[in-house]
């Protein structure tokens, strides 16, 4: 796909996925990020990165409308955990 070329996304994509970065982008100056490894790393590292990860997109895809009502945060995060499962197949994959 051309770097140039403009899509005419009919759902907002383009907005939507530069919103997903700045979310993931600040969970890296969260709390999270008080030492060198976030714990994901560790867990990743154990052998049992896909599990947590999708354990986390059901986690918050069962929550959504359930904390603070319908939470535009859960969302996120349900994006954010589902590419850190991406990350953990092509990892065990190029294996």
């Amino acid at each position: 796909m051309s770097k140039n070329k403009q899509t005419n996304f009919k759902f907002n994509e383009g907005a939507l996925i530069e919103e997903l970065l700045n979310y993931v982008s600040a969970t890296y100056d969260g709390h999270y990020s008080k030492s060198n490894f976030q714990s994901t790393e560790f867990i990743i590292d154990c052998g049992h990165g896909m599990g947590f990860a999708l354990g986390n997109v059901l986690k918050y895809t069962q929550r959504y409308g359930k904390k603070e009502g319908y939470n535009r945060k859960d969302l996120l995060k349900i994006l954010h955990y589902a590419i850190i499962a991406l990350h953990v197949h092509d990892e065990e994959n190029e294996k």
